[in-house]
């Protein structure tokens, strides 16, 4: 009977956030759901646009409309990453949630092995080879890695690349920040918890179209602004 358990299919919410990333987020979609339909009988797919102005809603209400599994949300205007993936998160359903860009970039079929996740674990994806960040975008990364493990204990090699949780987990953290550094604030509050972290090693796409805005001026901003907030939450965290 236990042997059965942990085999049993889990189900699964997928994030797909977009900000202006029409050439490229119908296919993340279709990505996602031929994965998902590999790994599990109940899934769904959560498509966030951040106030997109090319034509990226039009892009998401066309997958939402063929496919029953797609759900749309829109931002009237561009809220940031946080806020999309907060977006996500609060309505995500299923037992595992994990949130992915629409850019491309990541491989959806490194979702596999992780099917069955077992309780108390989260899955840490890390960008083994990263040839395409330029020296301020590793700079950025640095400085966040040295944050993370100087003021809150946290020794993850790439906390905002992709991440898999338990929904459970999630909507039980209180969480706080709607910056970028939203992932920050839930990796140390699991860790804190004693929850166990997999870090698992992820390739990074090229990316076929647009232009990453992951190094924005708005975004760093918002996640300087946080970065503060960010310790005092954590170690109040019980």
């Amino acid at each position: 009977k236990q042997e059965r358990a942990m085999t049993k299919k889990q189900s699964w919410s997928v994030i797909v956030f977009c900000y202006n990333e029409h050439k490229t987020v119908a296919k993340v979609i279709s990505d996602a759901l031929r994965v998902l339909s590999e790994m599990s009988d109940d899934f769904e797919i959560i498509a966030v646009n951040d106030g997109s102005t090319d034509g990226s809603d039009a892009a998401i209400d066309g997958m939402a409309q063929e496919h029953e599994q797609v759900q749309a949300v829109h931002h009237s205007i561009n809220l940031g990453i946080g806020h999309a993936l907060r977006s996500g998160y609060d309505n995500a359903r299923c037992e595992n949630v994990v949130a992915i860009a629409a850019d491309g970039e990541f491989q959806m079929e490194e979702l596999k092995p992780f099917a069955v996740l077992p309780e108390r674990n989260f899955v840490s994806f890390y960008r083994e080879v990263n040839t395409v960040y330029s020296s301020y975008r590793d700079m950025l990364s640095l400085t966040n890695r040295k944050l993370n493990k100087l003021f809150l204990g946290m020794e993850l090699r790439d906390v905002n690349w992709s991440n898999i949780y338990k929904n459970a987990d999630l909507k039980s953290l209180n969480l706080v920040l709607t910056s970028s550094l939203i992932e920050s604030e839930i990796c140390a509050k699991l860790i804190k918890r004693g929850h166990k972290a997999i870090e698992s090693p992820s390739q990074y796409l090229e990316r076929k179209e647009g232009k990453s805005k992951g190094g924005s001026l708005k975004i760093v901003w918002q996640a300087a602004k946080d970065t503060f907030k960010l310790i005092r939450v954590v170690r109040a965290f019980k």
